[in-house]
């Protein structure tokens, strides 16, 4: 539309110009003949066939040859560019602006504890700032004790396990009335005083697996689950009749020790005893069954182990009467 409209203003620039000269003959003798109209003829003055544009004459008006070559107005774009005015800036200077100034952190010292880390008291920490306390629970797993460490007054589960403890004292657990679990796996605990840990009301679980020990203290009456395996225990660390009195505990475990016997008596509370791989030859007939009352059964204890010691079951019928399942050990 645009090419059209501005051919269409040349040719009738073109044309002005020209004049009745530049007119063919036969536009010529036209407007000779509308001269001899009267001067009260209206149109005579309006010479319309002056303009009158035959296409066939287009090519002897202008030669459109020179319309082939269109302007290439994009190179005038850089050009329109150039010439706007740069965007302001404002420098930094003239800015109103104050950047703030970074607030300096605090730095965070973390206590350096000098050499092994032994017992949280001789350094002058707290407990919980040397292990972990969530809730009642303490954890000291892994961190190099040597002792136990001072406890609060609430706790009720001790885990100090993979440590360096090679002995349990009377005052270690002193006033510790909530306590029920004390879990000591992996240390060098070779002896534990006699009273250590007889006076803990509440204590339910002693866990003492892979330590050195070669004889059990005296241990609270309200105690359920025992685990001393992996030790040097003999027969002879086990006072007489240790068990008797412990009318709650449900699970025995002494496997992987020396002992050379069956601990005896056992409570009728127990579920289940653990005692291979220890040195056991020989058995009592009154080790689980009484041989006078023929009509007592010890239903609750289901499991008992005896597999990797040197005794013969077989050889001891009469032992087995009152029990729900025979042994697990060597019957031939």
């Amino acid at each position: 539309p645009k090419l059209s409209t501005l051919f269409l203003s040349l040719l009738a620039l073109v044309l002005q110009e020209a004049g009745p000269a530049s007119l063919p003959e036969k536009e010529q003798r036209r407007s000779e003949e509308q001269s001899h109209y009267g001067e009260s003829d209206p149109y005579s003055e309006l010479h319309v066939g002056s303009y009158m544009v035959i296409p066939d004459d287009y090519s002897e008006v202008i030669d459109l040859s020179s319309y082939e070559e269109l302007a290439d107005y994009g190179d005038q774009l850089a050009e329109v560019r150039d010439t706007l005015a740069p965007p302001t800036r404002i420098s930094p200077t003239q800015s109103k602006v104050t950047p703030r100034t970074p607030l300096s952190n605090p730095t965070m010292t973390k206590p350096t504890l000098p050499g092994p880390l032994g017992s949280p008291a001789s350094h002058g920490l707290p407990t919980c700032l040397v292990c972990v306390c969530l809730g009642s629970s303490v954890y000291c797993d892994d961190i190099d004790l040597e002792n136990i460490p001072p406890l609060p007054r609430m706790t009720t589960y001790l885990y100090a396990r993979f440590n360096r403890i090679s002995r349990i004292r009377t005052r270690d657990f002193k006033g510790l009335t909530k306590l029920k679990r004390i879990d000591l796996t992996s240390n060098f605990i070779s002896s534990i005083d006699n009273d250590a840990l007889r006076l803990l009301p509440a204590l339910q679980d002693l866990i003492l697996p892979e330590n050195q020990l070669v004889a059990l203290p005296l241990l609270p009456s309200g105690i359920e689950f025992l685990d001393v395996r992996l030790n040097r225990l003999r027969s002879s660390g086990i006072q007489p009749e240790a068990f008797r009195a412990l009318e709650k505990l449900q699970f025995l475990y002494l496997a992987d020790n020396q002992l050379d016997s069956i601990p005896w008596p056992l409570p009728l509370s127990l579920r289940s005893l653990h005692l291979q791989n220890n040195m056991i030859e020989t058995m009592q007939t009154d080790a689980f069954c009484d041989p006078v009352e023929h009509r007592h059964t010890r239903r609750p204890l289901e499991d008992i182990r005896l597999d990797g010691n040197p005794i013969n079951l077989s050889l001891f019928p009469s032992a087995y009467f009152c029990l729900p399942r025979l042994p697990i050990g060597r019957f031939t």
